[in-house]
Protein backbone atom coordinates (compact mmCIF):
# COMPACT_ATOMS: atom_id res chain seq x y z
CA UNK A 1 0.00 0.00 0.00
CA UNK A 2 1.10 3.60 -0.29
CA UNK A 3 1.82 4.40 3.38
CA UNK A 4 3.65 1.66 5.30
CA UNK A 5 4.39 -2.03 5.70
CA UNK A 6 1.86 -2.24 8.54
CA UNK A 7 -0.89 -0.83 6.35
CA UNK A 8 -0.08 -3.28 3.54
CA UNK A 9 -0.05 -6.28 5.86
CA UNK A 10 -3.29 -5.16 7.55
CA UNK A 11 -5.13 -4.80 4.24
CA UNK A 12 -3.65 -8.07 3.01
CA UNK A 13 -4.86 -9.92 6.12
CA UNK A 14 -8.35 -8.46 5.76
CA UNK A 15 -8.54 -9.43 2.10
CA UNK A 16 -7.25 -12.92 2.85
CA UNK A 17 -10.23 -13.44 5.14
CA UNK A 18 -12.63 -12.02 2.54
CA UNK A 19 -11.05 -14.25 -0.08
CA UNK A 20 -11.52 -17.33 2.08
CA UNK A 21 -15.21 -16.53 2.53
CA UNK A 22 -15.62 -15.89 -1.20
CA UNK A 23 -13.91 -19.17 -2.05
CA UNK A 24 -16.21 -21.10 0.29
CA UNK A 25 -19.29 -19.43 -1.23
CA UNK A 26 -18.26 -20.18 -4.83
CA UNK A 27 -19.87 -23.07 -6.67
CA UNK A 28 -17.58 -25.11 -8.89
CA UNK A 29 -14.36 -24.32 -10.69
CA UNK A 30 -15.90 -21.69 -12.95
CA UNK A 31 -16.73 -19.40 -10.05
CA UNK A 32 -13.54 -19.93 -8.10
CA UNK A 33 -11.42 -17.82 -10.44
CA UNK A 34 -13.57 -14.79 -9.62
CA UNK A 35 -13.79 -15.79 -5.95
CA UNK A 36 -9.99 -15.85 -5.72
CA UNK A 37 -9.59 -12.16 -6.63
CA UNK A 38 -9.54 -10.83 -3.02
CA UNK A 39 -6.98 -13.44 -1.94
CA UNK A 40 -4.79 -12.61 -4.94
CA UNK A 41 -4.97 -8.92 -4.07
CA UNK A 42 -4.03 -9.92 -0.52
CA UNK A 43 -0.91 -11.62 -1.85
CA UNK A 44 -0.03 -8.48 -3.80
CA UNK A 45 -0.41 -6.36 -0.66
CA UNK A 46 1.80 -8.75 1.32
CA UNK A 47 4.41 -8.40 -1.40
CA UNK A 48 4.35 -4.62 -1.13
CA UNK A 49 4.56 -4.94 2.64
CA UNK A 50 7.77 -6.94 2.23
CA UNK A 51 9.00 -4.27 -0.17
CA UNK A 52 8.49 -1.65 2.55
CA UNK A 53 10.45 -3.85 4.98
CA UNK A 54 13.28 -4.22 2.47
CA UNK A 55 13.61 -0.42 2.44
CA UNK A 56 13.48 0.04 6.21
CA UNK A 57 15.88 -2.86 6.87
CA UNK A 58 18.28 -2.10 4.00
CA UNK A 59 17.71 -5.41 2.16
CA UNK A 60 18.23 -4.52 -1.52
CA UNK A 61 17.99 -8.07 -2.86
CA UNK A 62 14.63 -8.58 -1.19
CA UNK A 63 13.57 -5.19 -2.54
CA UNK A 64 14.40 -6.14 -6.12
CA UNK A 65 12.57 -9.46 -5.81
CA UNK A 66 9.46 -7.83 -4.32
CA UNK A 67 9.53 -5.03 -6.90
CA UNK A 68 9.32 -7.53 -9.73
CA UNK A 69 6.78 -9.68 -7.88
CA UNK A 70 4.52 -6.65 -7.38
CA UNK A 71 5.01 -5.57 -11.00
CA UNK A 72 4.07 -9.06 -12.17
CA UNK A 73 0.64 -8.59 -10.61
CA UNK A 74 0.18 -4.92 -11.51
CA UNK A 75 1.46 -5.03 -15.10
CA UNK A 76 1.08 -8.60 -16.33
CA UNK A 77 -1.37 -10.63 -14.28
CA UNK A 78 -4.50 -8.51 -13.80
CA UNK A 79 -5.08 -7.54 -17.47
CA UNK A 80 -5.43 -11.23 -18.31
CA UNK A 81 -6.92 -12.65 -15.12
CA UNK A 82 -9.78 -10.21 -14.54
CA UNK A 83 -11.53 -10.64 -17.92
CA UNK A 84 -11.04 -14.42 -17.81
CA UNK A 85 -12.55 -14.58 -14.31
CA UNK A 86 -15.51 -12.49 -15.49
CA UNK A 87 -15.87 -14.67 -18.58
CA UNK A 88 -16.11 -17.87 -16.54
CA UNK A 89 -19.17 -16.64 -14.63
CA UNK A 90 -20.92 -14.93 -17.55
CA UNK A 91 -24.04 -16.91 -18.67
CA UNK A 92 -25.00 -14.92 -21.78
CA UNK A 93 -23.22 -15.70 -25.01
CA UNK A 94 -23.13 -12.20 -26.58
CA UNK A 95 -21.55 -10.82 -23.42
CA UNK A 96 -19.18 -13.77 -23.27
CA UNK A 97 -17.90 -12.82 -26.69
CA UNK A 98 -17.36 -9.20 -25.66
CA UNK A 99 -15.54 -10.19 -22.46
CA UNK A 100 -13.44 -12.66 -24.44
CA UNK A 101 -12.39 -9.77 -26.66
CA UNK A 102 -11.31 -7.88 -23.53
CA UNK A 103 -9.31 -10.92 -22.44
CA UNK A 104 -7.49 -11.01 -25.77
CA UNK A 105 -6.74 -7.30 -25.44
CA UNK A 106 -5.47 -7.92 -21.91
CA UNK A 107 -3.19 -10.68 -23.17
CA UNK A 108 -1.82 -8.33 -25.82
CA UNK A 109 -1.11 -5.48 -23.38
CA UNK A 110 0.36 -7.89 -20.82
CA UNK A 111 2.69 -9.35 -23.46
CA UNK A 112 3.76 -5.88 -24.55
CA UNK A 113 4.47 -4.81 -20.98
CA UNK A 114 6.42 -8.01 -20.36
CA UNK A 115 8.66 -7.24 -23.34
CA UNK A 116 9.09 -3.62 -22.19
CA UNK A 117 9.85 -4.60 -18.59
CA UNK A 118 12.31 -7.26 -19.75
CA UNK A 119 14.19 -4.63 -21.72
CA UNK A 120 14.06 -1.66 -19.33
CA UNK A 121 13.48 -3.21 -15.88
CA UNK A 122 11.60 -1.76 -12.91
CA UNK A 123 12.90 0.12 -9.86
CA UNK A 124 10.91 0.94 -6.72
CA UNK A 125 11.57 4.26 -4.99
CA UNK A 126 10.07 5.62 -1.77
CA UNK A 127 8.99 9.27 -1.75
CA UNK A 128 6.82 10.99 0.88
CA UNK A 129 5.51 7.70 2.32
CA UNK A 130 4.59 6.39 -1.14
CA UNK A 131 6.22 3.83 -3.40
CA UNK A 132 6.91 4.87 -6.98
CA UNK A 133 7.55 2.12 -9.54
CA UNK A 134 9.92 3.59 -12.11
CA UNK A 135 10.28 1.96 -15.51
CA UNK A 136 10.73 2.96 -19.12
CA UNK A 137 8.12 0.38 -20.07
CA UNK A 138 5.56 1.83 -22.47
CA UNK A 139 2.64 3.17 -20.39
CA UNK A 140 1.43 5.55 -23.07
CA UNK A 141 -2.23 6.40 -23.75
CA UNK A 142 -2.90 3.36 -25.95
CA UNK A 143 -1.34 0.97 -23.44
CA UNK A 144 -3.21 2.55 -20.54
CA UNK A 145 -6.51 2.44 -22.44
CA UNK A 146 -6.03 -1.22 -23.32
CA UNK A 147 -5.16 -1.99 -19.70
CA UNK A 148 -8.25 -0.14 -18.51
CA UNK A 149 -10.54 -1.97 -20.93
CA UNK A 150 -9.27 -5.38 -19.85
CA UNK A 151 -9.31 -4.75 -16.09
CA UNK A 152 -12.24 -2.36 -15.58
CA UNK A 153 -14.46 -2.35 -18.66
CA UNK A 154 -14.69 -6.13 -18.90
CA UNK A 155 -16.57 -6.40 -15.55
CA UNK A 156 -18.96 -3.67 -16.75
CA UNK A 157 -20.06 -5.98 -19.56
CA UNK A 158 -21.18 -8.66 -17.09
CA UNK A 159 -24.81 -9.67 -16.59
CA UNK A 160 -24.26 -9.64 -12.82
CA UNK A 161 -24.94 -6.36 -11.03
CA UNK A 162 -22.26 -6.87 -8.42
CA UNK A 163 -19.64 -7.65 -11.06
CA UNK A 164 -20.61 -4.47 -12.90
CA UNK A 165 -20.34 -2.60 -9.59
CA UNK A 166 -16.80 -3.94 -9.17
CA UNK A 167 -15.92 -2.70 -12.65
CA UNK A 168 -17.47 0.73 -12.05
CA UNK A 169 -15.66 1.18 -8.74
CA UNK A 170 -12.37 0.08 -10.29
CA UNK A 171 -12.88 2.60 -13.09
CA UNK A 172 -13.66 5.42 -10.66
CA UNK A 173 -10.68 4.55 -8.49
CA UNK A 174 -8.46 4.56 -11.58
CA UNK A 175 -9.28 8.19 -12.32
CA UNK A 176 -9.15 9.19 -8.65
CA UNK A 177 -5.71 7.63 -8.20
CA UNK A 178 -4.42 9.10 -11.45
CA UNK A 179 -5.66 12.62 -10.73
CA UNK A 180 -4.57 12.78 -7.08
CA UNK A 181 -1.58 10.42 -6.96
CA UNK A 182 -0.24 10.45 -10.51
CA UNK A 183 3.39 9.89 -9.48
CA UNK A 184 2.51 6.90 -7.28
CA UNK A 185 -0.42 5.82 -9.46
CA UNK A 186 0.46 2.13 -9.77
CA UNK A 187 0.79 1.55 -6.03
CA UNK A 188 -2.24 3.64 -5.06
CA UNK A 189 -4.62 2.22 -7.68
CA UNK A 190 -3.66 -1.33 -6.77
CA UNK A 191 -4.45 -0.46 -3.16
CA UNK A 192 -7.86 0.98 -4.09
CA UNK A 193 -8.63 -2.00 -6.31
CA UNK A 194 -7.61 -4.38 -3.53
CA UNK A 195 -10.10 -2.81 -1.12
CA UNK A 196 -12.81 -2.80 -3.79
CA UNK A 197 -12.34 -6.51 -4.36
CA UNK A 198 -14.48 -6.99 -1.23
CA UNK A 199 -17.38 -6.58 -3.69
CA UNK A 200 -16.53 -10.13 -4.83
CA UNK A 201 -17.82 -11.47 -1.52
CA UNK A 202 -21.00 -9.43 -1.92
CA UNK A 203 -21.47 -11.05 -5.32
CA UNK A 204 -21.47 -14.56 -3.90
CA UNK A 205 -23.43 -13.81 -0.74
CA UNK A 206 -26.21 -11.82 -2.39
CA UNK A 207 -26.33 -13.18 -5.88
CA UNK A 208 -29.47 -13.84 -7.83
CA UNK A 209 -29.79 -16.11 -10.85
CA UNK A 210 -29.41 -14.28 -14.17
CA UNK A 211 -32.32 -15.22 -16.47
CA UNK A 212 -31.22 -16.63 -19.80
CA UNK A 213 -34.52 -16.30 -21.63
CA UNK A 214 -34.99 -12.54 -21.43
CA UNK A 215 -32.64 -9.76 -22.42
CA UNK A 216 -29.92 -11.96 -23.87
CA UNK A 217 -27.64 -9.03 -24.68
Amino acid sequence: MCFSAQASFSVGTLLLGIGALSWRAAHGRGERAFAAIPALFALQQFIEGLLWLSVSHDAPQLGVAMTYAFSFFSHLFWPVYVPLAVLLIEPRRPRQQAVFGCALLGLAVSSWLLLSMSEYGVVAQVHSQHIEYVSSADLGPLTMLSYLVSTSISPLISSHRTVRAFGALALLSFFAAYLVYSVWFISVWCYFAALLSAVVLVHFKGRRPVPLTAGRT
